[in-house]
């Protein structure tokens, strides 16, 4: 694939999409970008109340990563970026079309996400929230750009399993 230029590594919150998504831009020596980084600020203190965002809270974060990927592109940068991308339209934003963007799905079942939300530390999206992920997740169809993983593999193995999946392996 070797007009792969972008890497979004989507799934619900929990699934390990910030760690691997870095790993893989470490591995790859692309750019990265936490998608939640890109949140507004009004999106992040709804979250941290406990209240699901909704479409209209989404769509200034979505056009925000899609706007990342065109300055890369503009740039001539490739990078890696982590975004929950829970819906098809919310990738067909973040895409735009383009033919150099790819999805790697991280799945997991609930009660893995559930035992990683409830260890984890010093995020603002609460545990509470999970169920609202999981209700908004379509997962990729076959006809989308994107690859599915499991999110419960050794994060070096499942990086290793993506560059091979994207036959992208010299990296």
């Amino acid at each position: 694939m070797s007009d792969l230029r972008y890497i979004i590594v989507m799934g619900v919150s929990g699934c390990g999409k910030s760690t691997v998504a870095a790993l893989l831009a470490g591995r790859l020596g692309w750019e990265f970008t936490e998608g939640d980084a890109l949140h507004p600020a009004s999106n992040v203190e709804k979250m941290a109340r406990g209240m699901p965002l909704d479409d209209f809270d989404r769509a200034p974060w979505l056009q925000q990563i899609a706007r990342t990927i065109h300055t890369w592109r503009a740039t001539g940068k490739p990078g890696v970026i982590a975004c929950s991308s829970l819906r098809r339209r919310y990738r067909e934003i973040i895409a735009d079309g383009a033919e150099d963007v790819r999805f790697v799905y991280l799945r997991g079942e609930f009660s893995l996400i559930e035992q990683r939300l409830a260890a984890r530390q010093g995020h603002y999206m609460p545990a509470s929230l999970l169920e609202s992920q999981f209700a908004t997740l379509e997962e990729p169809a076959g006809d989308e750009p994107a690859i599915t993983m499991p999110a419960g593999a050794p994060v070096s193995e499942l990086v290793n399993e993506v560059l091979i999946a994207l036959s992208m392996i010299g990296y």
